[in-house]
């Protein structure tokens, strides 16, 4: 396979590890594909052919639609297909997921591995660690599908939705209205929607669900920061008195396996709110579509069966689509589709260092007298001001204390709470005349521990060198931090080894790079 094609060896951990572009042409191609498969027409172009690459279908979750359309994308292909059947593998002895996927990877030149579990983030962490891994052996990396991770994401259904919604809609990719109702807080195909469905250039989205079942604020702040205009009711028969009614219904089931006991006590409550009923159908806008990822609950189902033979199904034929638009997911990771690829791919991840600036010292420039051990100014070592500046002054010792844990300031220095030159404003000040010099890695910490403040490297008594420290963009690989999602892989009760990764994604907001959980600064540290 060519290694110019840029969608060639990519992994699909997430919606948005395809650009909008790469996402049209995935579409593209599967309507060239179904056509082409409907007229008996000729299916080469899309087919790989390639004895030497192997596909594992790892389902450590129960899975029907998405494991067998998978299973029958990969026999459309000339590859292997390895069924992997963890009920009678190691996983029964503990073992770890890289450790597994580590051993599968070495019985073949090429690999990829469709993977569905409970844990989240797996996808992208195995991307990382077995790639380097790869790397190191001189081996073609493997690649990575996530087929649903927890109640994180499943990319490869929201595609599958997208071509649904497009061909419903004639292609007509200018814009969408779409009611999203049923279990929105742990539905994860509802969660990849916050990507997807920029598709299309215009987004309206109706939340319609019960406050113990709304959409995670994370994902609802996604959607608005990628321009869709979000509004929310708490019941179907709410959302219809509105007066104004997406044409386009995507129903979740009630993931009632993930909820807590006094959430599932209200069963009945929360099913009776996003459970469609026969007196509704005369309140419907004309060609209205119903949607479900499937499969329905066979007593309780959120679209009773009693509109199975009627108009409003558009889950049979969205079912079917998982088929086609999975051998095409499968032709561009593998390299058989992309080559005529031209237009943008995701955005790289921007450069980190932006968040340490080093200030201009003057000649001049002298230690002031409240920079001390004890009573003498520190004449060699370091100083770092503006700790937790305009914080109370308890907050302010809470970080001083941090700082010194985590740089592991076991040495002779001094520290304390001053104010400013306004008395009602306090911050934190560290002395540390046994410290002549602090590393990138050092700075890179103390940014993270305590963003504001400054670190002034004295030399007979004169500030020789002054650095100011934002917040930074990424929190990470530090002992001191964690995910505190227990479902997600790099949470240290997953046993997984994988080093905690944080993005800052607004304000103190940090999301885990691995599941997507949302934590307040103060949340992800461990001290």
């Amino acid at each position: 396979m060519s290694t110019t094609n840029p969608l060639h060896g990519r992994t699909l951990a997430a919606v948005d590890d395809l650009s909008i572009d790469e996402q049209r042409y995935l579409y593209r191609k599967t309507r060239e594909f179904k056509e082409a498969w409907i007229s008996n027409g000729d299916l080469t172009p899309f087919r790989i052919s390639d004895p030497e690459l192997s596909v594992y279908l790892m389902f450590l979750e129960d899975s029907t639609r998405t494991k067998e359309s998978f299973r029958n994308a990969v026999k459309f292909h000339d590859i292997n297909l390895n069924v992997f059947d963890a009920s009678s593998s190691s996983f029964k002895k503990s073992e770890s997921l890289v450790d597994t996927v580590k051993m599968l990877f070495g019985y073949g030149r090429r690999s990829i591995f469709v993977m569905r579990t409970k844990m989240e983030g797996v996808c992208r962490a195995l991307d990382e660690q077995l790639g380097e891994y790869a790397d190191r052996i001189g081996r073609e990396r493997p690649v990575f599908i996530n087929a649903g991770d927890g109640r994180h994401e499943h990319p490869t259904q929201e595609f599958l939705d997208e071509f649904t919604f497009l061909e419903q809609r004639g292609w007509d990719d200018s814009h969408i209205h779409v009611a999203l109702i049923g279990d929105l807080q742990y539905g994860r195909t509802v969660h990849s929607k916050a990507d997807g469905l920029k598709a299309f250039h215009s987004v309206i989205v109706d939340l319609v669900a019960p406050e113990d079942l709304t959409l995670p604020e994370s994902y609802r702040s996604r959607m608005e920061d990628n321009g869709f205009e979000v509004r929310e009711w708490e019941s179907i028969e709410e959302y219809l008195g509105s007066g104004d009614i997406s044409d386009c219904w995507y129903f979740t089931r009630l993931q009632l396996e993930r909820m807590g006991e006094k959430i599932r006590e209200r069963e009945y409550e929360l099913r009776q709110a996003v459970t469609f009923r026969e007196e509704w159908l005369g309140e419907l806008p004309e060609n209205t579509r119903f949607f479900h990822p499937l499969p329905r609950h066979r007593e309780k189902p959120v679209i009773p069966s009693f509109l199975d033979g009627t108009p409003l199904n558009g889950w049979d034929g969205q079912s079917i689509n998982g088929y086609f638009t999975r051998v095409i997911e499968l032709a561009m990771v593998a390299g058989r589709l992309g080559g005529d690829f031209d237009g943008a791919s995701p955005v790289p991840e921007r450069k980190e260092e932006s968040f340490i600036t080093e200030v201009k010292i003057s000649h001049k420039s002298r230690v002031e007298d409240r920079f001390k051990v004890g009573i003498k100014p520190v004449d060699d070592g370091i100083v770092i001001d503006h700790i937790a500046k305009g914080c109370e002054p308890e907050e302010i010792w809470d970080r001083i204390n941090k700082i010194r844990r985590i740089l592991k300031l076991n040495v002779r220095g001094s520290h304390g709470v001053f104010h400013t030159a306004d008395p009602k404003n306090f911050k934190g000040i560290m002395s540390l005349p046994d410290i002549l010099e602090i590393n990138p890695t050092e700075l890179k910490k103390l940014a993270a521990a305590s963003p504001g403040c400054t670190v002034n490297l004295v030399k007979d008594r004169s500030v020789r060198a002054k650095y100011r420290l934002a917040m930074p963009p990424k929190i990470y690989n530090f002992a001191e931090i964690s995910c505190k999602n227990m479902e997600c892989v790099s949470w240290p009760g997953a046993f997984q080894n994988v080093a905690p990764h944080f993005y800052r994604t607004g304000g103190d907001t940090f999301t885990c790079r691995y599941c997507g959980k949302c934590h307040e600064y103060g949340d992800i540290w461990d001290l």
